[in-house]
């Protein structure tokens, strides 16, 4: 990560479910403790917005985006696994969540 960039996420949820709440409490949490002040989040019902959701060619939901910085990736599920997160976020893993 280059010091000051920022990270804009998208993450595409289906509703009110327990999990897409989750995954909204997750990224919410990880981006505070690893991107604070760093980070845009936008959260995309496919319910209310279907066409943003054929746009960006989602087949799952919840499904994370990191749209910028380069390169665009993809997370599914609940994001409830951080490591998996922080890689896709292209973020090193931090030492104490190391197994």
């Amino acid at each position: 990560m280059i010091a000051g960039e920022r990270y804009s996420l998208r993450l595409y949820v289906a509703g009110s479910t327990p999990r897409s709440m989750l995954a909204v409490k997750n990224i919410r949490n990880i981006c505070e403790r690893h991107l604070a002040g760093l980070y845009d989040l936008e959260v995309i019902d496919i319910y209310q917005h279907p066409a943003a959701a054929a746009g960006a060619q989602i087949i799952a939901a919840p499904t994370l985006i990191k749209v910028s910085p380069a390169p665009a990736r993809r997370a599914i599920g609940d994001l409830s696994n951080e490591d998996k997160v922080l890689s896709t976020l292209g973020l090193p893993i931090s030492e104490h969540d190391e197994r």
